[in-house]
């Protein structure tokens, strides 16, 4: 396997509207709908040059996840994440660090913190982001809404001794 977390770009573009349709033959745009996943949203993200990250889990040429850090081209400092691991690639492990890695790319940006949303009943994904210590509240609109707050590290540091 080698597997790498990129950036989404032009060559990505014919992987990615493939992954985008099989998270919706799965019926996976239930619980995870940023954007419609067509190729014309593919083609449009492999050519996006904004502030914005929108990134891929690629391995041996096929997409195994997606994610993207959004909201700073409309001037949040908080960005909103959103993560989906292709069904083939589920349970080997590879949310957690593919959250690492859009973790690691918000503090590299200067955020503060990131938020995500994530339905109840997504049992899978709630249990990934609690565990990253993501903390959740009602977002009103059958979501909760949750926060995982990166702190500096003198904060941390003086919180330990």
């Amino acid at each position: 396997m080698a597997l790498e977390f990129v950036r989404v770009a032009a060559a990505h573009e014919g992987a990615l509207a493939a992954f985008f349709a099989e998270l919706v033959r799965q019926g996976d745009n239930q619980w995870f709908h940023p954007h419609p996943f067509t190729a014309e949203q593919a083609r449009v993200l492999a050519a996006y040059a904004g502030r914005d990250l929108y990134c891929v889990a690629v391995d041996e040429g096929r997409v195994a996840a997606y994610g993207m850090l959004r909201g700073w081209d409309e001037g949040y400092a908080t960005p909103s994440l959103g993560i989906a691991v292709a069904p083939a690639f589920r349970g080997q492990g590879l949310g957690r660090p593919f959250m690492h890695y859009l973790h690691a790319a918000a503090r590299l940006r200067g955020a503060p913190r990131v938020r995500l949303k994530v339905y109840p009943g997504n049992t899978a994904a709630r249990r990934l982001y609690e565990s990253l210590g993501y903390r959740f509240q009602d977002a009103g609109d059958g979501q909760l809404l949750g926060f995982v707050d990166f702190g500096r590290d003198d904060q941390r540091a003086g919180a330990a001794a």
